[in-house]
């Protein structure tokens, strides 16, 4: 349910978001012989909070958006929760035998998550700090995802966010994430295990691409997932978790 206080947290957001993109760093001209060169001024302790504090704040809206619930109740299939694992993800959507709506679900999921950090570049870009807020902002999606607060907390597994978050800091990462997880999913038919696979895989790729920062991110994203993902490992284990396309 969407309360009055949620819908101030939104506003308080925007308006943060906007006066970030708004303000831009003073430059101070530096003499170097004849030459002059402008360099940015250092941050104040305002600037620098908002610097970071915007794009977490903004990523964290975007990434809260719960298209798989919105766009099965805009079909008339009432309440995604109520059935299969009860995630609001791709995956149970597909459970519902709408294929063209788990498709839709799977592209906006990943598409919030790359919409995140292009705005977290842009606005930290002003402040001089594009790539740590690109990174905070996806990382805020990610969190936006699994844990939005029009849903009480109760949100998704973030795979689809994931993949939008890595692609939009190193695109390659996203087809390695895509590629294992094909990969997997050919072989054994279970969503969760080639997520979990693709998820274990992308860290180290980056890692050994030499991107690190992101590789760290990737981490923390993973460590998450695999937590989301707990009864699915339980279920894999006990033989008892659903293919792919299997209806609820």
């Amino acid at each position: 349910m969407i309360t009055f206080g949620r819908i101030v947290l939104c506003i308080a957001i925007l308006s943060i978001g906007a006066a970030a993109a708004a303000s831009a760093p003073a430059l101070a001209e530096v003499s170097s012989g004849d030459t002059a060169v402008f360099v940015p001024e250092p941050l104040s302790t305002f600037e620098a909070l908002v610097a970071r504090l915007a794009p977490a704040l903004l990523g964290y809206l975007i990434g809260s958006i719960p298209f798989g619930l919105l766009l099965t109740r805009l079909a008339g299939l009432g309440d995604i929760r109520s059935i299969g694992s009860g995630n609001i993800g791709a995956t149970n959507v597909l459970r519902t035998g709408h294929k063209g709506l788990a498709a839709l679900t799977l592209l906006l999921d990943a598409l919030k998550g790359t919409a995140a950090v292009i705005a977290g570049h842009a606005i930290g870009a002003r402040f001089g700090l594009a790539i740590e807020a690109s990174l905070l902002a996806g990382l805020a999606a990610f969190l936006g995802h699994i844990f939005p607060v029009w849903l009480d907390f109760k949100g998704g597994k973030g795979v689809a966010t994931y993949i939008g978050v890595v692609g939009g800091l190193v695109w390659p990462g996203a087809l390695i994430f895509c590629g294992v997880w094909l990969a997997t999913a050919i072989v054994t038919r279970y969503s969760s295990a080639s997520a979990l696979a693709a998820s274990v895989a992308t860290p180290a790729a980056l890692f050994g691409l030499g991107y690190v920062p992101e590789a760290l991110l990737a981490l923390i994203m993973t460590a998450l997932l695999l937590w989301k993902h707990e009864p699915n490992i339980r279920r894999l284990i006990k033989g008892e978790e659903p293919r792919i396309g299997g209806k609820a």
